[in-house]
C-alpha cells in the first residue's frame, strides 16, 4: 500500500474556509464547546474516528475538533443539491444510501483513507435520541481490517438537545453545552472474521459509551 501521509491539499482550502470560518466559533463561542483527549490524534497518518451519533451537527464538530480535516459519509440526497453536490466531495464528503448496505460508500471510505484523511465513521450508523450507541455496525471494524488502519474512539455529548430544539421550532443559545473526547489509539483488527470484527466492535461501543457517560 502508498504511503498515506495527509489529505490532498485542494481538499484544505474548502475545510478551513467551512470549519474553521463558521463551525469553530459557534462549537467553541455558541456551545460553549469543550474538547479533551485532542493530543492523541497523530498530525499525519491515517486514522478512523468511530463516534456515536445524535446530530446532523456532528461531522463538522467532530472535523473542528480534532484540528485535522475528517471524512464522513453523507446522505447522497445532498449529492443532487446545486452548489451543495459540489463542496460535499471537496470537504471529503462522500454519498452514502440508507436503510441499505452501500458497498460504495465502504469502497469511498478505503480510497479517502488512501489518500490520507482521517475517516470519520458513525458507529450506529444513524442518530439516536440520547446519544448512546445501542446498535453498532461492523463497517468501522471492516474497514479497519481491510485497510490496517488504527482507530480513535470519540465520543460527542450534548448534540442531541440541538436537534431536539431544531424539531420544536426553537434554538436557544448558550443552552446547549457540548463536550468531545477522543480516547487511545486501538490498533486495527488482525482478521476479517465475523467474530473477531464483532468482539473488536463491542470493545469500541463500550469504550464510546464510558467516554459519552462522563457528560460535560
Amino acid at each position: 500500500m502508498t504511503e498515506r501521509n495527509r489529505e490532498p491539499f485542494p481538499s484544505l482550502i474548502p475545510y478551513y474556509l467551512l470549519n474553521w470560518g463558521i463551525v469553530s466559533p459557534l462549537l467553541y463561542a455558541y456551545f460553549r464547546g469543550c474538547v479533551y483527549g485532542v493530543e492523541k490524534i497523530p498530525k499525519s497518518g491515517t486514522y478512523i474516528i468511530v463516534c456515536n451519533h445524535a446530530s446532523n451537527v456532528d461531522p463538522p464538530i467532530i472535523a473542528v475538533s480534532a484540528r485535522r480535516p475528517v471524512s464522513f459519509m453523507a446522505k447522497e440526497e445532498l449529492f443532487s443539491v446545486p452548489v451543495i453536490k459540489t463542496i460535499l466531495p471537496l470537504c471529503g464528503a462522500y454519498p452514502v444510501k440508507r436503510k441499505a448496505q452501500d458497498i460504495s460508500a465502504i469502497k469511498s471510505a478505503i480510497k479517502f483513507i488512501n489518500q490520507g484523511w482521517l475517516a470519520g465513521i458513525f458507529l450506529g450508523g444513524t442518530r439516536t435520541v440520547d446519544g448512546k450507541i445501542v446498535d453498532p455496525k461492523l463497517g468501522a471494524a471492516l474497514i479497519s481490517a481491510k485497510t490496517q488502519t488504527p482507530i480513535i474512539p470519540a465520543s460527542i455529548w450534548g448534540t442531541a438537545k440541538v436537534d431536539q430544539a431544531n424539531n420544536k421550532g426553537s434554538f436557544s443559545p448558550f443552552k446547549t453545552p457540548i463536550t468531545v473526547r477522543f480516547g487511545d489509539i486501538i490498533p486495527p483488527p488482525s482478521s476479517k472474521k465475523k467474530d473477531e470484527l464483532q468482539a473488536y466492535t463491542d470493545r469500541c461501543c463500550q469504550i464510546i459509551n464510558e467516554m459519552h457517560a462522563l457528560g460535560r
